[in-house]
């Protein structure tokens, strides 16, 4: 493998693990981050780097494939599809960041924080302000 590829996993979270991998992968796709041709971790390697199952892993890249996101090459690894080379659009940029902000807007109302607050604490996060 050429670059290595670092996956994040929060282990509280409320998302599957293997949604959180999906998600990573795509909006570093849509970034422009991860060119096609990149090679993946072989699933044994990316589980036992993360500590978790390895049908975990094999399951998000599995869905990747399905969708056209990675491509499987026998007995070699797993690779960034060809055609996922370039930046996104903006849109689709957008729509990778959808869910990530749905769960931050489900948070937001079960702790009955008031609209505008989230909107201006998201604003101060995107100008790098802590507080």
């Amino acid at each position: 493998m050429d670059t290595p590829i670092q996956f994040q996993i929060l282990t509280g979270s409320t998302e599957p693990i293997y949604r959180q991998l999906i998600e990573q992968l795509r909006r570093r796709v849509a970034a422009g981050q991860w060119k096609a041709g990149q090679e993946l971790p072989s699933v044994r390697e990316l589980a036992a780097a993360l500590a978790v199952n390895p049908m975990t892993v094999s399951k998000a890249y599995s869905l990747l494939e399905a969708e056209g996101l990675l491509q499987r090459r026998r007995g070699l690894a797993m690779v960034i599809a060809e055609g996922y080379d370039r930046a996104a659009p903006k849109a689709q940029r957008i729509e990778a960041l959808r869910p990530t902000l749905a769960r931050a807007a489900a948070e937001a109302r079960e702790l009955g924080i008031p609209a505008g607050q989230v909107m201006q604490l998201m604003q101060q996060l995107l100008a790098g302000e802590k507080e």
